[in-house]
């Protein structure tokens, strides 16, 4: 049995229940983990609230790092007794075990702790697929990336800082930017002080940022658009501000024939190969010391109600774990 945190309705904080569940053995190309920590993410919030509908009940959660208990048939990269860490769906990961798909759990290096790999397998591996397979960056190229100082934002600022590329943040207080810049931004603008899109253009010599990184959604959307150079390219990964409104396909011509996509961590990481070399990639980096995991709030599992309240308030810096 393990303690787990499910919703059975589509709502706040307050539809979380603790229930103990059985877990099992795992089928062919599974494996049991029991966690050692898990990790939150925004993703978390939207499928809760039915924004990303579920089928319920259903248990929460989308990463998490641990020991691998017990290995199914046809697994070949982890055995017994490996430390793992995973970002995966289904969700499930707000748990003390869970039995689980194991091609997308991948080896913890013994370098990077548990509640470190419970909170950058799926903020990391956004970012290495943000800038290295989405619109592929290099020294000297120009990014703007929204909620900067968040899990997400303050890896990116340091992968920019590592690789050469000038990103310029934006955040909602003059601590979170001092907190990116921190981590590697160039510069970080708050966007509740001042024109935030004048001062990317003004920031640019008036050519505009080749990429930008937007996760906040309704609120930030046309200001990214108008904050590119021609030709520039639009990642839109995220709905923290709600999701963005229909909007006139030809307006992308009209401001310099921009680009515009809607990734997603998991269509990359639905294959195996490719999920496995991605969390090399990212290990690689935290190792070498180029990106550090900012932990800013620990939570017991039973608290996931608390964790949920400050994440959704963005009172939260960096990233969140639940501790099991």
């Amino acid at each position: 049995m393990a303690l787990t945190a499910i919703i059975e309705a589509h709502g706040g904080p307050e539809q979380f229940k603790l229930v103990d569940r059985n877990v099992g053995e795992p089928g062919n190309g599974e494996v049991r983990i029991a966690h050692k920590a898990v990790g939150l993410n925004f993703i978390d919030v939207y499928q809760r609230t039915g924004l990303y509908p579920m089928q319920l009940p259903h248990a929460m959660g989308m990463e998490a790092a641990g020991v691998i208990e017990a290995v199914g048939e046809g697994v070949t990269h982890l055995k017994v007794g490996d430390r793992a860490a995973y970002a995966s769906n289904p969700p499930g990961a707000y748990s003390e075990a869970r039995v689980m798909s194991a091609a997308q759990v991948c080896p913890l290096p013994d370098g990077i702790s548990f509640e470190e790999g419970a909170a950058m397998m799926l903020k990391g591996m956004t970012v290495e697929y943000l800038f290295h397979r989405t619109s592929p960056l290099k020294s000297g190229d120009t990014v703007l990336f929204h909620a900067a100082a968040g899990g997400v934002g303050l890896l990116a600022c340091q992968w920019a800082r590592s690789e050469g590329i000038t990103l310029i943040g934006t955040a909602g207080t003059d601590e979170k930017c001092q907190l990116a810049q921190d981590h590697g931004a160039t510069h970080c603008l708050n966007y509740r002080s001042g024109d935030w899109v004048a001062q990317v253009r003004s920031l640019t010599g008036g050519k505009g940022v080749d990429v930008v990184m937007d996760a906040v959604g309704k609120d930030t959307f046309d200001g990214s658009l108008d904050s590119l150079k021609p030709l520039g390219m639009m990642i839109s990964f995220g709905n923290a501000s709600g999701p963005v409104p229909p909007f006139d396909v030809g307006i992308l011509g009209k401001k310099g024939s921009l680009k515009i996509t809607r990734p997603t961590l998991f269509t990359h990481i639905g294959d195996h190969e490719t999920c496995q070399a991605m969390a090399q990639n990212l290990a690689a980096k935290v190792l070498r010391g180029d990106v550090k995991i900012n932990i800013g709030q620990r939570f017991a599992l039973s608290d996931v109600a608390k964790a949920h309240e400050a994440l959704e308030a963005r009172k939260t810096t960096g990233c969140t774990v639940l501790e099991i």
